[in-house]
């Protein structure tokens, strides 16, 4: 860099002698050239790589130069944060939700195989061609530990009490319409239309 100023000062005073002045720089830079005219002075702006990110302007006249550093590149530089440590309160609500989510993860799981005994004991039940009455009754006790199962999940909110009723309810219209298929049972609108036939005969 000392080298290049020195150089162009000494162009600059032997201005009346050479037209023009070459600087040639690193073997990697390209060659520069400046052209000076008697008695008018010359402003030539380029730009002298010495370095990616570092420009100069050169401007001089007969009997001075002045060198300009021009304001280097902006460089984007991306950083990776480190991840901050959550703080305890926070922790520890994980660790409760955590908890809670396998909890009720269970409770679900229960109500839902109960759920499925009496369903598979319903069909069974109702295919089956000569079927007792009192074949409901072992039906009746795995309904009781469904709806038992499905009660605890609500009481602990696991489920909403809207589902588990609904659940409550799909069981027993499940096992009245075996009991109608057998013939065990009679809804009330058919015995009372059996009677009025029974009464007008």
């Amino acid at each position: 860099m000392a080298t290049v100023v020195q150089c162009l000062s000494s162009c600059a005073n032997l201005n009346s002698k050479f037209n023009v002045l070459s600087l040639k720089g690193a073997s990697s830079s390209p060659t520069y050239s400046f052209s000076a005219r008697r008695g008018a002075s010359a402003t030539v702006c380029s730009s002298l790589s010495f370095s990616q990110s570092v420009s100069q302007c050169v401007s001089f006249s007969t009997g001075n130069m002045l060198v300009q550093n021009r304001p280097m590149r902006r460089q984007m530089i991306v950083c990776e944060a480190a991840p901050t440590k959550k703080a305890d309160s926070a922790a520890k609500r994980a660790r409760q939700a955590e908890k809670r989510r396998v909890y009720n993860k269970s409770k679900k799981s229960e109500a839902r195989t109960r759920m499925k005994k009496v369903l598979e004991a319903l069909d069974g039940l109702k295919k089956k061609a000569e079927a007792q009455p009192d074949e409901i009754v072992t039906v009746e006790k795995l309904i009781g530990e469904a709806y038992s199962a499905i009660d605890k999940a609500v009481k602990v909110r696991a489920l909403h009490k809207n589902t588990g009723a609904r659940r409550k309810s799909r069981l027993a219209r499940r096992k009245k319409a075996v009991e109608i298929h057998h013939g065990w049972y009679v809804p009330a609108t058919a015995a009372a239309a059996e009677e009025a036939v029974a009464m007008a005969a």
